[in-house]
């Protein structure tokens, strides 16, 4: 648990440095101050009891060395003005006063409190606000390649259900390291000044209590793992769920999901009634040995009060108990927060298996300088495989001169996809390599390398947001726009080159329109058009089309087809064809079939071969 805790801290923590110090600062001075108002105990008890009347002599302390004596001289003082002032007001004006001093000392110590959980409150928010922004930023810079192992189910509850655990236990980390061990250990200090007997005693039962209450704790880890697991499984299921609503209802298939649902979220209830009985177990059981612990104080304490040669009277040792008892619950506290950080370092793990991710899509230490794009794109025996036994792409070689258009056609599965995502390096070549004007892409950064391209994909992805903010996604706003345009004029303009200004317009606020999650508002058409006039607007040099009209009808497919027309313009362009028909003009073909590049040429010259790409005619015919 030590190094769990260590290990939260020296991570999270050091940007808060300075409300971390003063939270500790406050702590202690509420800890001192709470002795303070105990203190006020004694004199009560002692007039309560009629031990006022005793003869006490003032000590010299000047006579006296050494703590203990000077402790001793010090309390007999304070008996001595307690009688004086007893004798000249009574003793009703003396509890009075006392019962002054314990409220104003009192809120002393519950301001101090106040302020020390005053400046804890932005530690742990900025430190919820730092881990999700970490984790963000790495899901952002991941390779394309993790996602295609990993469930989105799984990766969303890394980034909420585990994030609120670690967030939960570096609260309770914080309280280990810089409140109750403060509270503890001034108390401890205290006790041993009033009695090193009775706190030898005590501290030679402490350690059952710790074996108890640790080997509770060591069995949560385990349990906590599993649970989040399970967590993720259940928003796994959902988000498929939900994606694949039409299907789910068109096949009748409702009861086969909610039997799959139903045991995921029973054996997730029955992790979880585990760990938190565990869990709800930590406060009980501390309290009982808490109890047990007291009860031998007061019998051990007995004994000293009642021998022959008492180190210790009534009341103080009373005042003893109080401060005792002032530490068992810092001590439950630091007992539960104790199975919070193994709670949190389960979550912390699997939020670490994101972080800790390797990227194999690795930056150039010097990267090339890639403002323009002036030759050609030419793929160089380019092998690929997305897991080492199975080869995607076998000996991949291509040109595509600047203002050129290269289609890639063939069966579905065949890798043509995955030629195109390779080219924004989306994944790396395992062989071969790719060039732009002669140079190896991975000799560029990765965001000068994509600036030149725009995208426009099968399943078009747009957000649930405005129609404006989607068309203007990927240019940056706070700049000028071009031309002398506003952003505003720039959209409407890459709207009419991409058909879609007619349909924005008789939306019912126009450009301001909120479009739904994944543009569900919008037909399939529409949705192209957007991603298109998106394109449009980036005005990139090198263009690739991926199936950008196959899932269209074919009113929807003219639209979007005139409107691709109008965005190859004079731009080089890599394009993934199902409809043949797109492609006719196309300055190379080439036909990819199980990875191979088995057929190229022009629509004509691969007509004439009466090959794979004339059987794809015949079949389309």
């Amino acid at each position: 648990m030590k190094t769990a805790t260590n290990n939260i801290l020296r991570r999270f923590v050091p940007p808060y440095k300075a409300q971390m110090g003063l939270n500790i600062f406050f702590n202690l001075l509420s800890t001192i101050l709470s002795l303070f108002s105990f203190a006020a105990i004694i004199p009560v008890l002692r007039i309560l009891f009629g031990l006022t009347s005793l003869d006490v002599q003032r000590v010299d302390l000047g006579a006296v060395s050494g703590l203990q004596e000077t402790i001793a001289a010090l309390r007999t003082n304070m008996y001595c003005l307690l009688n004086e002032q007893i004798a000249l007001h009574g003793s009703s004006y003396v509890l009075m006063w006392l019962g002054a001093f314990l409220v104003f000392m009192t809120g002393l110590k519950c301001g101090s409190s106040w302020l020390a959980n005053y400046f804890m409150v932005p530690i742990r928010t900025g430190v919820l606000r730092d881990l999700r922004r970490q984790l963000y930023d790495k899901i952002l810079s991941l390779p394309m390649g993790y996602f295609t192992e990993a469930r989105r189910g799984d990766i969303i509850s890394r980034m909420t259900n585990d994030v609120g655990e670690v967030e939960a236990s570096i609260m309770s980390a914080l309280d280990i390291l810089f409140k109750d061990p403060v509270m503890i250990l001034v108390y401890l200090v205290t006790l041993f000044v009033i009695s090193w007997q009775l706190t030898l005693f005590v501290l030679l039962l402490m350690p059952i209590a710790v074996f108890f209450i640790g080997r509770l704790g060591r069995t949560l880890k385990k349990a906590s793992t599993r649970g989040q697991e399970q967590n993720a499984e259940i928003l796994s299921s959902i988000d498929e769920t939900l994606l694949g609503l039409r299907v789910v209802k068109g096949f009748n298939a409702q009861h086969k999901l909610r039997e799959r649902f139903d045991a995921l979220i029973n054996a997730t209830r029955a992790t979880f009634n585990r760990i938190n009985r565990r869990y709800y177990l930590a406060h009980p059981l501390s309290e009982f040995l808490g109890t047990m612990l007291i009860a031998l104080i007061l019998w051990f304490g007995g004994l000293l009060i009642l021998s022959d040669h008492a180190t210790i009277d009534a009341s103080t040792f009373i005042y003893y108990l109080v401060i005792f008892y002032s530490i068992i619950n810092p001590s439950k506290d630091l007992s539960r927060a104790a199975y919070g950080i193994r709670k949190g370092q389960a979550s912390l793990e699997r939020i670490d298996a994101v972080l800790q991710t390797p990227s194999n899509i690795l930056e150039p230490a010097q990267p090339l300088n890639l403002s323009s794009f002036e030759s050609d794109i030419s793929f160089h025996h380019v092998h690929f495989s997305y897991q080492p036994d199975r080869e995607v792409l076998t000996d991949i070689s291509f040109s595509l001169p600047k203002g050129k258009t290269v289609a890639l056609v063939g069966q579905s599965g065949g890798g043509k996809t995955t030629i195109t995502d390779l080219l924004p390096r989306f994944y790396d070549p395992t062989q071969g390599t790719i060039t732009i004007d002669g140079n190896d892409i991975r000799r560029f950064a990765t965001h000068d390398l994509r600036a030149l391209m725009g995208i426009v994909c099968q399943e078009p992805v747009l957000f649930n947001d405005t129609v404006f903010n989607n068309i203007t996604f990927g240019v940056d706003t706070t700049q000028p726009a071009p031309n002398g345009l506003t952003w505003q004029q720039a959209a409407e303009q890459a709207a009419r080159i991409a058909n879609a200004h007619e349909f924005i317009e008789a939306m019912p606020d126009g450009y301001n329109t909120i479009i739904g999650d994944r543009g569900s508002r919008l037909s399939g058409g529409q949705r192209q058009r957007l991603s298109i006039a998106r394109a449009i607007l980036k005005n990139p040099p090198i263009l690739i089309l991926d199936e950008a009209t196959s899932a269209l009808d074919s009113e929807s497919e003219k639209l979007v087809q005139e409107a691709l027309g109008h965005l190859m313009s004079e731009r080089t362009t890599l394009v993934v064809a199902h409809r043949l028909s797109t492609i006719k003009h196309a300055d190379l073909i080439c036909v990819v079939h199980e990875g191979r590049i088995v057929e190229r040429g022009t629509h004509d010259e691969l007509l004439a071969l009466g090959g794979y790409y004339t059987k794809l005619v015949q079949m389309q015919s």
